[in-house]
């Protein structure tokens, strides 16, 4: 159990470890309170453009849309954004939202008038995606990118689509009826990996993880999930 905590990341961890990936962009989080309208010294909130166009800082985003470009000229010195309408396959500044089902696949420290830029698109099988982007229902992640070395220096994650019998990281989602049968210390670049497969009876089923739906854990199997120990997968 000792090598377990020393090596593997819990869900917790995985968390964390995101955390420290989106504090490494630098502006996030500071940049997020602007566009909500938190931070001191923005303009009192404009009302959103109903379609493209530019906002005053502090302006609630139209639903969809994302924020493209951005001046310090306009609303009384305040400053404005540029938005429009979500797509496959366009670069937003880093205090845009991202629509649900998209994730960021590219980033450029120098974009959007010195805001950073991300490249946001829509998911597919077997995509490096940035450490701070949103993993889409039904995707885990395979395989990962250490200390700045993937994402313009920000840590990158191989994204797949969930199949039977994949290799997943630590902290990865665990979509609804599979379940972790098996364990690697080493795997993910030394996070720790793994083995996920579709629930059904008799498996022996890793811990750290849901029961799914229709299922409960039976007689415990010390040798089990490589050791770790685990319990049996039984019906009802």
């Amino acid at each position: 159990m000792n090598r377990l905590r020393h090596r593997l990341l819990d869900r917790s961890s995985f968390a964390a470890l995101r955390g420290r990936l989106a504090a490494a962009v630098g502006v996030v989080a500071l940049l997020a309170a602007v566009l909500t309208g938190t931070a001191a010294g923005t303009a009192a909130a404009a009302p959103a453009a109903a379609g493209p166009g530019w906002i005053c800082r502090g302006a609630p985003v139209t639903p969809g849309y994302v924020l493209t470009n951005h001046t310090n000229n306009g609303c009384n010195g305040a400053g404005m954004w540029y938005q429009q309408p979500a797509r496959d396959g366009i670069w937003t500044c880093a205090t845009s939202p991202i629509p649900a089902g998209y994730v960021l696949s590219g980033h450029t420290p120098t974009g959007c008038d010195g805001y950073d830029s991300w490249y946001m698109r829509l998911p597919v099988d077997g995509l490096w995606t940035c450490g701070t982007s949103p993993i889409p229902p039904g995707y885990v992640l395979t395989q990962h990118l250490g200390n700045g070395a993937g994402c313009a220096n920000i840590d990158a994650w191989f994204m797949q689509l969930a199949r039977d019998g994949i290799w997943t990281c630590a902290g990865s989602p665990i979509p609804p009826g599979y379940v972790n049968t098996g364990h690697q210390v080493p795997g993910c670049g030394g996070i720790g990996s793994w083995f996920q497969v579709v629930a059904r009876p008799g498996l022996v089923v890793c811990p750290y993880q849901p029961v799914p739906a229709g299922f409960h854990l039976g007689a415990y199997n010390n040798t089990g999930c490589s050791g770790l120990g685990g319990w049996f997968l039984v019906r009802g």
